[in-house]
């Protein structure tokens, strides 16, 4: 068992049209790395949604996505300015998965390919195109990328992007928004 290399993967769900977006990178599953998936996808999908000015992102709060994660809401901050969307991140609380529907596409994928020898990165890729979610094929795309683990930022780098976020009073971890800088 020795694997030419480890797939990493991240999915986006779009509830509005039930279209799944898998990315599969081949570094490591870091801020940048979801950050990236998220742009490439909205770059792919934003003509469809000309007259959307907010995307709501819900998250699994993942260490790597978290909403006390600095370089996450760095980058967050980033794509709001560069889209001019308004972000607002809602995280589902700990052991809640059961009501995040982008699991239950994980657990399709399983399914799907459950017994199958993944023996590359071409066939596990190709696999994941033919599975359905509610009788759709994914968009599946390749992420060469390598990413760094463990970038950080100090309070001092962060005082910017802090200043940039709203949080929920009542639920100050789990309801941020992001607004975007004006021009």
């Amino acid at each position: 068992m020795n694997p030419e290399i480890k797939l990493v993967p991240y999915g986006i769900l779009n509830v509005l049209n039930g279209m799944l977006s898998i990315f599969f990178g081949t570094s490591s599953e870091t801020s940048d790395f979801i950050v990236d998936c998220l742009e490439m996808w909205w770059e792919k999908n934003s003509k469809a949604y000309p007259h959307i000015n907010e995307l709501v992102i819900n998250l699994d709060n993942g260490p790597n996505s978290a909403s006390g994660r600095t370089q996450f809401i760095r980058r967050m901050t980033e794509f709001s300015d560069k889209s001019g969307l308004r972000i607002r991140l809602v995280y589902y609380p700990p052991y809640h998965s059961k009501y995040n529907s982008i699991e239950r596409c994980w657990g399709i994928l399983e399914e799907h390919w459950n017994g199958e020898l993944l023996d590359s990165v071409s066939k596990a890729v190709n696999w994941a195109r033919t599975m359905t979610w509610k009788g759709i094929n994914p968009v599946v795309k390749l992420v060469k990328k390598s990413y760094k683990k463990g970038i950080r930022l100090t309070k001092k780098e962060m005082k910017p992007y802090n200043n940039r976020i709203k949080r929920s009073c009542k639920l100050p971890k789990w309801d941020v928004v992001i607004e975007p800088e004006c021009a």
